[in-house]
């Protein structure tokens, strides 16, 4: 079970200046127990898009990591940096196939391809992958009822209702 650590920093508003009627807005921070503690800042819902605008905007970035191959090699490449040789020895795929993949993970900016020797090494693009992450830990601290529901372990959770 994840456990989700909540902390609240005052002074800072979801950006960089004060919040969205002058005075000191609030940023979370949202740590979740895992090897590196992944920490991600949750903006200030007062400065996010139109939800149109963001499902506009997420929906291209979540359909190039929506196939599995794809979060494959965006696992592999968030190891370290890797050449398409690499990643074909890694998965048992043709270069063709590897190839095929890695191109809309790079139209989405989720990988960059850094030239190296004859070859390109693909790395991860942090800062990209990131921005999705934050709006759905936005979205699920925006409650604390949801907070509540998944701090719980799911064994203390109520059954769902059946029937009716």
């Amino acid at each position: 079970m994840r456990r989700i650590e909540s902390a609240v920093r005052p002074g800072l508003s979801g950006k960089d200046g004060p919040g969205p009627e002058g005075g000191a807005g609030v940023e979370r921070e949202v740590a979740m127990a895992r090897p590196s503690k992944l920490r991600v800042a949750v903006s200030d819902p007062a400065q996010w898009l139109s939800e149109r605008e963001r499902a506009r905007m997420l929906a291209p970035k979540l359909r190039a990591l929506a196939d599995e191959t794809r979060l494959m090699l965006i696992l592999l490449i968030a190891q370290r940096p890797r050449t398409v040789k690499e990643l074909q020895e890694a998965t048992g795929l043709s270069q063709t196939l590897v190839s095929h993949h890695l191109a809309p993970l790079r139209e989405q900016q989720l990988v960059q391809a850094i030239p190296k020797g004859r070859s390109n090494q693909y790395v991860m693009c942090c800062q990209t992958l990131a921005e999705p992450l934050r709006m759905f830990a936005s979205l699920a601290a925006m409650d604390p009822e949801t907070v509540a529901a998944c701090l719980q372990p799911e064994a203390d959770r109520p059954a769902p209702a059946q029937g009716a």
